[in-house]
């Protein structure tokens, strides 16, 4: 069969696709588990961000898929339901599925029949699209499938789910990188891919998504099998490695087993980045960051989420933040977290968490201000009510979200408020923080990629300080002015094709309610934030086959 597995154009506020342009590698992933007589084309839309509409246009008639998969976040639903429309207006005979974080965790804002969506793989993906294929192909009944829900005339059959599986059993398979057809994944300049070297938490964060689809468990892969995964990203081109884990610090002693692999095998001479928690990296960093260091590491993704007690606990993240010291009880473990990285060489990209129920404008300030002094690049996010998280339950019953349009719920975008603050307070205190923090980063970039910098400085401060003019640079004009145009400027940046959205009162809220959408919107580019560049390989002429 003529697979084609896209993923969404929409990226995130803190990861412009001028510096960023990352993999997704759950496509790739499912690729490499499908049977291999397959023809399988996969593409990443971030790399087409200018040019979404003629990209999918060129895939979809050159490909001519038998089935097409979406991976969909919650806020690429609307994008993604517009792509649908239009693949199905090229291709009329094709079977969608949708699959990710957003089809898992609210399917029901996919059944209506007018979406045109056919399947919906909930949960981990690789085995259940692996059978639907199979089932597909060879005419079984696709009601045998574990975790899925699949359309049977106007309504949609709810298989039963698919248990969480063990990595360690050899059942899924590397990623078929061959399988892409478009170029350009880079950070600051540098080839980058995606490896994963283990899946799940036991952690229980109010904000996460990732226990609702997975529940609180934690799997490895064999170390073998990450260092083949690494090494077949170099021979790809590959110079730097993000490690997708949901939480590789829960297992530090295998964390450090990895490091050393890493090493004897002579793959440090990659850059990798990481994400973890701060309570391991204050109790082991001594030995681990060094450890890290010799093996490559540059960035260390920190879940911070906030310095304030109080909203720790709202979060449900002390304990991953906090360790035990003998005659103190429980402390904060971030700044000895920092410290440590930052004496070994490694730089902090802080993941913090700011707006909850209860914040005031000194709480915020004061998160900010702790970002401003010890993170070297800000992540700083908005809680977010995703669907089925216990955040989502909390903001609704006590009344403070105030935006249901789900296309907002990218982060950055304040869609709820605090007792004391509105939305856009909350939300303009931490845009105005942050530019200032992402111009000081430029320094370390140069130091590392001067080529880079020398080459698009400029657009980058463009795009940091988009919305702004002249008037403002000298002081001539408020700073809530610049806010607005900057808001005004990132709503028209969303939206990538010009194609109505076949069904606008289906973009439910993340808890299930009724909306309606503005359609009058056309499709605006700006251009500060993306490489032109990017191109589109020939999909396989096999794939042309008819």
């Amino acid at each position: 069969m003529r697979v084609l597995l896209l993923s969404m154009p929409d990226s995130f506020e803190h990861t412009p696709a001028l510096a960023i342009r990352m993999p997704n590698g759950a496509l790739t992933s499912l690729a490499g588990n499908l049977d291999p007589h397959h023809d399988v084309a996969v593409a990443d839309l971030l790399l087409a961000q200018p040019s979404v509409q003629h990209t999918v246009d060129q895939l979809v008639r050159r490909a001519a898929p038998d089935i097409v998969g979406l991976s969909v976040m919650t806020f690429q639903r609307r994008t993604a339901r517009r792509l649908i429309a239009f693949i199905r207006s090229i291709l009329p005979s094709a079977r969608i599925a949708v699959g990710g974080y957003d089809p898992s965790l609210a399917p029901e804002a996919w059944t209506n029949p007018a979406i045109g969506v056919d399947f919906i793989v909930r949960g981990e993906g690789e085995l259940t699209f692996r059978e639907l294929v199979r089932a597909l192909e060879q005419r079984t009944p696709v009601s045998d499938v574990a975790g899925l829900w699949y359309r049977d005339g106007t309504v949609f059959r709810r298989n039963a789910p698919r248990p969480i599986g063990a990595l360690d059993d050899g059942g899924i398979r590397l990623p078929a990188r061959g399988a892409r057809v478009l170029s350009g994944y880079t950070m600051l300049g540098r080839q980058v891919d995606v490896v994963e070297t283990s899946r799940g938490c036991t952690f229980d964060c109010s904000f996460c998504s990732i226990i609702e689809m997975r529940g609180r468990n934690f799997h490895r892969f064999p170390l073998p099998r990450v260092l083949e995964d690494i090494a077949d990203a170099r021979r790809r081109g590959a110079r730097a490695i993000f490690f997708v884990d949901d939480n590789i610090t829960i297992d530090v002693p295998r964390f450090e087993s990895l490091c050393r692999a890493i090493i004897d095998a002579g793959l440090n001479d990659l850059d990798y980045i990481v994400q973890g928690m701060t309570a391991p990296f204050a109790r082991h960093g001594t030995t681990l960051a060094p450890l890290m260091k010799q093996a490559g590491f540059r960035y260390v993704f920190l879940g911070i989420e906030n310095v304030l007690e109080q909203d720790l606990q709202f979060l449900k993240a002390g304990a991953k933040n906090s360790r035990s010291t003998a005659g103190e009880g429980r402390t904060n473990a971030t700044l000895e977290a920092i410290d440590v990285l930052h004496r070994h060489g490694l730089l902090i990209v802080g993941g913090l968490i700011v707006g909850n129920p209860d914040d005031t404008p000194e709480s915020i300030a004061a998160n900010l201000n702790f970002a401003h002094r010890y993170v070297d690049w800000p992540y700083i996010q908005h809680p977010t009510p995703y669907p089925g998280t216990p955040m989502t339950r909390d903001f609704h019953e006590r009344g403070l979200v105030v935006n249901q349009h789900v296309d907002d719920y990218d982060g950055t975008t304040a869609v709820t408020r605090s007792a004391q603050l509105d939305a856009e307070e909350i939300e303009f205190m931490r845009w105005k923080a942050e530019r200032w923090m992402k111009v000081r980063h430029m320094a370390a970039v140069a130091r590392h990629d001067p080529g880079f910098v020398l080459r698009n400085g400029p657009r980058m401060l463009a795009h940091t300080f988009r919305g702004s003019t002249w008037r403002s640079a000298l002081g001539l004009e408020d700073a809530r002015q610049v806010f607005q145009r900057y808001r005004a400027i990132r709503s028209r940046e969303r939206h990538y094709l010009d194609w109505p959205d076949p069904f606008p009162a289906a973009s439910l809220a993340a808890a299930g309610r009724p909306m309606e959408w503005d359609t009058s919107h056309t499709a605006t580019w700006l251009g500060l934030a993306h490489d032109p560049k990017a191109q589109v390989r020939s999909v396989p002429a096999v794939l042309t086959e008819n």
